[in-house]
């Protein structure tokens, strides 16, 4: 029992950091000013689009910044939040799971 607790702590756990990093990874793409026709950004910026729990989605942003690079700000600031939100979440959850 403790064994199968322990693996599904683990499963949760990374889980949680895979989504992350695909959120953070389309925060860098902003800031990095990728290439929007690149596929692989595409994919990116798509999956956080999907992952950003619907508040920290870059639309409709928990803080919505102005002026100069404001779609960076509003990335690195909305997505940076939304990574953190998931590692607290799993590690939370990891250790209510784990025996």
């Amino acid at each position: 029992m403790a064994r199968g607790r322990d693996l599904a702590a683990r499963a949760v756990w990374g889980v949680c950091v895979a989504l992350a990093l695909v959120v953070a990874v389309a925060a860098f793409t902003y800031a990095l000013e990728a290439n929007d026709d690149n596929g692989l950004v595409k994919l990116v910026r798509d999956l956080a689009d999907a992952f950003d729990l619907g508040f920290f989605d870059l639309d409709n942003p928990v803080k919505e910044f102005t002026g100069d690079n404001a779609v960076t700000k509003n990335a690195l600031f909305n997505y940076g939040l939304a990574a953190v939100v998931y590692l607290v979440i799993g590690r939370v959850l990891e250790r209510i799971i784990r025996p």
